[in-house]
């Protein structure tokens, strides 16, 4: 089957890409010896995440919902890397009693509390991280604040011994709004820094606090020193995305994911391509818009996947997409109607989330396999 066989909006994944982009960041830990444990929000597929390594691979998860499907699939080993809700206790014990090695994070004293009563009287075995804030991005604890021993204090169980501090966990977000390398290298030191400063100052009161989880793909990337770190997360690398090109993390060319669509119609006094791939397809997420180089709704290529220069989609409604030359419409090409084109995202897990599998391609457009994912929370 070739890409022509198909009906558009598809999602297509270039598997060569996509290995390139796991190897690359598998020998740039190795020399580090941290574990690699990559966050599969990204790609919520067993078929790609096999190609990350295999079952004995510990991985991240951003919804129970994935925890529970990766389980079925034979990974074991799972860190759920968003604040635990108390509602959500229930759920976790019963993937614990399937036999899932689950670790849960959570940021302050009333959590902590709520899951130790929980853990203590359901005999679970529940390891903890506790969130860090190391650069004001979103959730956590400052690393030299004094609720982090106060949250620690809340968890003095021992491993198999209900609720305990397996240590703590920190993400880089900020490093997405990072204009250079020097500037995400700095970020990746910061966000190291202060990750083990607050390990360190857990021990210091008591607990083992044996991990320090840290991770981002871009500082993933470009950190130059992982001293006290133990594990490196990111997700978003599998893919990459035009947020991670217009920060200097990837080329174009990297990115293996992008939307298959059909060109429906001209508009040529405006200069406008019309496709049926809308932002139902592609997302609202528009991450270039505050980058120096904005990218609409995502970069336009040929059916096999070769950027066409300066065409953009610069607009979306629900299910057509409006194609244009970023700097002037007249040079737009009017491509003939059923011409099929690729569109290269923003954000690559929004766009993903849009579908429910991937169309994988190896370098051209031969379809190789049909890999399912899910989405959604329950």
């Amino acid at each position: 089957m070739q890409l022509a066989d198909l009906e558009t909006p598809q999602l297509i994944l270039d598997r060569d890409r996509l290995d390139r982009n796991v190897e690359r960041l598998r020998a740039r830990l190795a020399p580090f010896g941290v574990t690699l444990r990559p966050h599969v929000k990204t790609n919520k597929s067993a078929d790609v995440t096999r190609r990350l390594g295999g079952t004995d691979t510990p991985i991240t998860v951003s919804t129970l919902k994935e925890a529970e499907y990766f389980l079925d699939h034979g990974w074991h080993d799972i860190l759920y890397a968003v604040g635990i809700a108390p509602t959500k206790l229930p759920h976790v014990e019963r993937l614990i009693r399937r036999g899932a090695r689950l670790t849960i994070i959570l940021d302050n004293e009333e959590t902590a509390a709520a899951v130790a009563a929980f853990a203590s009287a359901r005999g679970l075995d529940l390891p903890v991280l506790i969130e860090i804030d190391t650069d004001g991005h979103r959730s956590g604890v400052q690393p030299e604040d004094e609720v982090l021993l106060r949250i620690g204090a809340h968890l003095r169980g021992a491993p198999g011994q209900g609720a305990w501090l397996a240590g703590v966990l920190t993400h880089a977000g900020e490093s997405y709004n990072c204009r250079s390398r020097d500037a995400i290298v700095a970020c990746a030191e910061q966000e190291r820094a202060g990750a083990v400063r607050a390990a360190e100052r857990l021990r210091a009161d008591g607990h083992a606090a044996p991990v320090v989880s840290v991770g981002s793909t871009p500082t993933a990337h470009f950190a130059k020193s992982l001293d006290g770190v133990t594990e490196v997360r990111a997700g978003v690398y599998v893919f990459f995305d035009l947020v991670m090109h217009g920060i200097g993390v990837c080329a174009v060319e990297d990115i293996a994911l992008s939307v298959l669509c059909t060109v429906i119609g001209h508009q040529r006094e405006k200069g406008w391509l019309i496709t049926d791939a809308g932002w139902m397809a592609l997302s609202r997420d528009r991450g270039t818009a505050k980058q120096p180089v904005d990218q609409g709704y995502g970069l336009v290529c040929d059916e096999a996947g070769r950027i066409i220069a300066d065409l953009v989609m610069t607009d979306a409604n629900q299910e057509h997409g409006i194609l244009r030359n970023r700097n002037d419409a007249a040079k737009t090409p009017m491509l003939p109607v059923g011409t099929l084109l690729r569109i290269v995202p923003n954000h690559a897990c929004a766009t993903a989330a849009q579908f429910g599998a991937y169309t994988v391609v190896a370098g051209g457009t031969d379809v190789q396999a049909n890999w399912p994912r899910f989405s959604g929370w329950q």
